[in-house]
């Protein structure tokens, strides 16, 4: 029965039912519910609303329903009834048939609408925390590639606009991705923080004239507090709002290496090599070794930020307080929630057991003859030539080698001196690829030195 039926005087019609019920997918919340129904039963018993006797019946019967619940999944059994309209009636009914009417006292001084937001950020708390620990064991994976590679000192061509621009470490460029989700990490945490915030007590939207002690239930839920006002207890989404957000910008970081992971593992690249068990084959062509894992992971970011635009466009407008448009956030954070791990999961082992090519890195930065060009302007800077003019000498000397098929390598001290009578023979030790990165020395730059310093504070 639903727990409002008795307003109505004929049943519900059956596509409303299908059109509006919720346990098809709220129904991962059970033991959120189930732990927010025990605190609220404990803090009813211990403020005398209802009898402690009652209070205790009522906690006992909801721990069994818990460990039924667990059961049944852990045997691969379907625990819930289809015809409940959501989890929370789902879990009152249950306990109405196991305690008879003293189930019916556990709602005292509750409506849905708080319990539904209790529920989800119980749900998104956890969430965090699992995601936390995701992203640092994807952060941890990089920071091993990277120590390995520095001792490697392995270079290769960083890029600007998609173009061969200055020679860079593949730790350097392994720890930017570190940092970007660093970030995501405090993000997480910092989204978590008002998360944290309990609801319950807020009742429909008005509190309620019952003696209740909401700061008792918070406590007893771990949140850092109860909330503010009742009205935006039931109606505040923007913690939905800004895990999605969090979600969306570390699906934006994902991405970028999964395209980066798709174009190096091509063979005009052939800078790493992605396991055979991150990789799938061709159902036509039998050489082919594709890097579907990042093309997925890359595809998904999309639907995450489908997630966060569309949740965004349900509360526009919203007028205070609880309106049942608000059922929509769950079904998105769930699949928010789901997408981002796996993700994270499936980067952090391709990456675990992905093969970075040295000396294929090397050679593309050993094959660009114009890598080192800023170097030869900040030579020039160096020598007292003001950089503009600098740049516009070596804008001189490029267009020079590319007329006459040279590379800066290779050109003659005389050469060199037709630019300028500064350059002596020192330009050209300046040039590898290697001294090039050495040079760039200043702090969060390529130098081994510097990276190496990167690393540690990483670590």
């Amino acid at each position: 029965m639903k727990l409002w039926a008795h307003r109505f005087a004929k049943e519900m019609s059956d596509e409303a039912f299908q059109f509006s019920a919720s346990l098809h997918f709220d129904r991962r919340l059970w033991e959120h519910d189930l732990r927010g129904s025990i605190a609220h039963a404990k803090m009813l018993g211990k403020c005398g609303i209802i009898p402690q006797s009652e209070a205790k019946k009522i906690i006992a019967g909801l721990k069994e329903i818990a460990r039924e619940i667990k059961v049944a999944l852990d045997n691969h059994q379907d625990p819930f009834n289809p015809q409940s309209e959501d989890i929370h009636t789902e879990i009152e009914q249950r306990l109405i048939e196991k305690i008879g009417e003293t189930a019916g006292m556990l709602h005292t001084a509750r409506s849905r609408n708080d319990q539904v937001a209790l529920d989800v950020r119980l749900y998104l708390r956890a969430a965090c925390d699992e995601l936390a620990q995701e992203l640092q064991n994807l952060q941890i994976s990089l920071l091993k590639q990277a120590e390995a590679h520095l001792k490697k000192e392995t270079v290769l061509p960083g890029y600007t606009h998609r173009q061969h621009a200055q020679p860079v470490l593949l730790a350097h460029h392994l720890l930017a991705y570190f940092w970007k989700l660093q970030r995501d990490r405090e993000r997480i945490a910092d989204c978590r923080k008002r998360i944290n915030i309990s609801p319950l007590g807020a009742a429909a939207l008005a509190g309620t004239s019952f003696p209740i002690d909401p700061g008792m239930t918070a406590r007893e839920l771990g949140f850092d507090g109860a909330f503010e006002n009742s009205m935006d207890a039931v109606s505040d989404r923007d913690f939905a709002a800004e895990f999605l957000a969090a979600a969306a910008i570390c699906m934006t970081h994902l991405s970028s290496f999964a395209s980066e992971l798709v174009l190096w593992s091509s063979t005009e690249f052939d800078f790493v090599r992605l396991d055979d068990a991150w990789c799938t084959g061709s159902s036509i062509m039998p050489q082919k070794r594709n890097p579907d894992m990042a093309e997925l992971v890359n595809g998904k970011a999309g639907r995450v930020f489908g997630h966060l635009v569309g949740l965004l466009a349900m509360l526009k407008g919203l007028p205070l307080t609880y309106n049942r448009d608000l059922q929509e956030d769950k079904e998105a954070l769930f699949d928010a929630h789901d997408t981002l791990r796996d993700c994270l999961r499936v980067m952090t082992g391709m990456l675990e057991t992905a093969v970075f090519q040295h000396d294929k890195m090397l050679a593309a930065a050993q094959q660009n003859p114009f890598l080192a060009a800023t170097e030869v302007a900040d030579y020039l800077a160096r020598k007292g030539v003001p950089f503009r003019q600098a740049h516009g000498l070596t804008v001189e000397i490029v267009r020079y080698c590319e007329k006459n098929k040279k590379t800066l390598t290779n050109l003659s001290l005389k050469d060199w001196q037709t630019f300028s009578p500064l350059i002596k023979a020192d330009i050209k030790e300046r040039l590898s690829p290697k001294n090039v990165v050495t040079a760039k020395s200043s702090k969060g730059g390529t130098a081994p030195a510097q990276v190496k310093k990167g690393l540690d504070r990483a670590k």
